[in-house]
């Protein structure tokens, strides 16, 4: 055991030491291309010694099976889809049409950026990574070439005051969503509760062009959460405490409203065709729609059940879900009901006087949460459990959170189980590929060793949407810095995997 410490301790250290380095060559403001430091130019994240000790590669390489979901429509204020937000496209469903990697002589590669995760990306019109990365000193934009990982340029979007700020590994606040736009236009929230809008030249260099506060309409304790535009444009934003408002890019006009005391927002958004723009609370699930003046308005409101307690893998008491659109009926989220937590179906159509579809509880009992976005595939709703994940530390020396992913069909008269896998994925935002029918997540099995399950090995695994199977589990590598801590999963137009992690990003192709 003393072994194991002493290698953690390194690791730490070594990402410290690469943190430095990073730090000693970025700049506060502006646009700036980045030397060849190899700090965070391209350097593989480092490995332990206890990769010998976790199979490299198991199960064997998929067929490609193609699974048919209902159109999404095309946002005209977002890039193409599958390129544009954390969770894909306006309806928030996280599933491609591309085909992901089937795990045929995967090769994987990564790059190393220091204490700084790029919890969301999107890919711009030259098909180039832009992501907003977080680390310990503030937020960034950061175009990173999509082959070799090495960044292209980076632009500093708000500090972060340690002494002051809360913890940098649960603190979502002004610095975790954006948009992309098809000008390749991106729009990030800060930590000062403004919301940028930063252009991506031809050449890959950042510029901010504008710059809207919106720090008049919060509370000084809040903070800005999310941001998305409607079908017409205008441009929402959610803070932490429950403000809601619209904003004018052209004339900078602001309307605001606030849900009721104590809800509280701490995901993203989704929105749909017909105008609507759905938040979940730590309280109820939303339908807004905006007044001919761009006034926010509540349409539709419905409590769910938020249990007793904010439980160990959560960042707030009450749902950890993104709301899900699938098809031109469906919205979903998960619920924090006792002792088992709950996917939640409802009719979003305009009429309707009975809302919730099914109540359908999921994974186990007395050890079910989620705090990631439900996937969307076909007429289904998946979910991952990340009960028992409470930040970097709670995965270490060989401990993991608890098992469990789960499909989730929708059917006229309700809902059913399809099936339940036991893989462990900690916090990985999964994804699905349309494309080829697989489901991927970010894995860490618990597993027998020479060091006595002391090997944290971090997996890179594909299930088969279909029959719940797992099909293969690659390994990324050994140690707290393969950790994905929350960040998603993202496919490339090209089909290219890439995962973030707490010292880089990952990616994962078949060869």
């Amino acid at each position: 055991m003393r072994r194991v410490t002493s290698l953690l301790a390194g690791t730490v250290l070594l990402t410290a030491m690469t943190f430095a380095g990073s730090q000693s060559s970025a700049t506060t403001s502006g646009s700036v291309t980045l030397p060849p430091i190899p700090a965070i130019s391209g350097l593989p994240i480092p490995s332990l010694p206890t990769d010998l000790f976790a199979p490299r590669f198991v199960g064997s390489a998929a067929t490609a099976q193609p699974i048919e979901h209902p159109p999404i429509p095309q946002s005209p204020w977002l890039s193409p889809d599958g390129t544009n937000t954390m969770h894909n496209d306006a309806y928030a469903s996280d599933a491609y049409r591309v085909s992901g990697p089937l795990g045929r002589n995967l090769r994987v590669t990564s790059a190393s950026y220091g204490i700084r995760e790029c919890a969301t990306i999107a890919f711009d019109s030259r098909g180039r990574i832009v992501g907003l990365c977080g680390g310990l000193e503030g937020f960034a934009m950061m175009v990173i070439d999509p082959v070799t990982l090495r960044p292209v340029s980076e632009l500093r979007t708000s500090a972060r005051n340690l002494a002051t700020s809360a913890n940098p590994f649960t603190d979502i606040c002004g610095g975790t969503y954006f948009f992309l736009d098809a000008d390749d236009v991106a729009y990030p929230t800060t930590g000062e509760k403004t919301v940028q809008k930063i252009r991506v030249q031809a050449d890959g260099s950042l510029v901010k062009e504008q710059e809207w506060s919106l720090a008049e309409h919060l509370a000084a304790d809040d903070c800005l959460i999310a941001t998305m535009p409607d079908w017409d444009g205008r441009l929402w934003f959610f803070s932490q405490a429950g403000r809601v408002g619209t904003l004018d890019r052209a004339t900078g006009t602001v309307q605001v409203m606030q849900l009721p005391e104590g809800e509280e927002v701490t995901n993203s958004v989704s929105t749909d065709e017909t105008g609507g723009m759905y938040v979940v609370s730590t309280h109820a699930l939303y339908r807004l729609d905006a007044t001919a003046e761009g006034l926010p308005e509540v349409t539709w409101r419905e409590v769910y059940d938020r249990g007793s307690i904010q439980k160990p893998g959560n960042l707030s008491q009450g749902s950890g879900t993104t709301p899900t659109l699938l098809g031109d009926r469906w919205v979903a989220i998960n619920d924090n009901a006792d002792p088992q937590t709950n996917i939640l179906v409802y009719d979003r159509r305009a009429g309707v006087s009975d809302r919730l579809h099914c109540t359908q509880p999921v994974l186990t009992s007395g050890a079910s949460t989620t705090e990631n976005s439900l996937v969307a595939a076909g007429n289904s709703f998946i979910i991952e459990n990340n009960y028992g994940y409470g930040g970097p530390t709670t995965t270490i020396l060989g401990k993991t959170s608890t098992p469990g992913l789960a499909r989730v069909m929708v059917e006229d008269d309700g809902c059913r189980v399809a099936w339940t896998n036991s893989s462990i994925a900690p916090s990985s935002v999964p994804k699905a590929s349309l494309g080829n029918g697989l489901l991927y997540a970010y894995t860490k099995p618990k597993l027998p060793s020479m060091l006595g399950n002391a090997v944290d090995a971090w997996y890179f695994t594909a299930i088969d949407i279909r029959t719940g199977k797992t099909v293969w589990s690659r390994l990324m590598g050994t140690g707290i810095q393969w950790n994905n801590h929350y960040a998603a999963i993202y496919l490339g137009p090209d089909g290219t995997a890439y995962i973030a992690t707490l010292a880089g990003l990952i990616r994962i192709q078949d060869s």
